[in-house]
């Protein structure tokens, strides 16, 4: 496992993300999931899915939990 800490010479600068990726990113980063992430924010799943799929692309990671430690690394929630 990659326990190494990431700093600004590491780490890309993601594209800015969407108000509606930000509320979602920030409920990713509480442990919610996609269904729980859509009654939330009255969104369908798909929607959510769709969501979290450009998350992942602007922060540049592979899975939910990566982009939340990304997130918090970076300031971004």
């Amino acid at each position: 496992m990659n326990t190494a800490k990431l700093t600004s010479s590491n780490v890309i600068t993601p594209t800015k993300l969407s108000h509606r990726e930000h509320e979602v990113l920030k409920l990713m980063v509480a442990g919610h999931s996609n269904p729980e992430i859509a009654t939330i924010l009255y969104l369908g799943q798909s929607t959510v899915k769709t969501h979290v799929h450009g998350i992942l692309n602007k922060l540049g990671v592979n899975h939910r939990v990566q982009a939340a430690v990304v997130a918090l690394q970076i300031g971004l929630v």
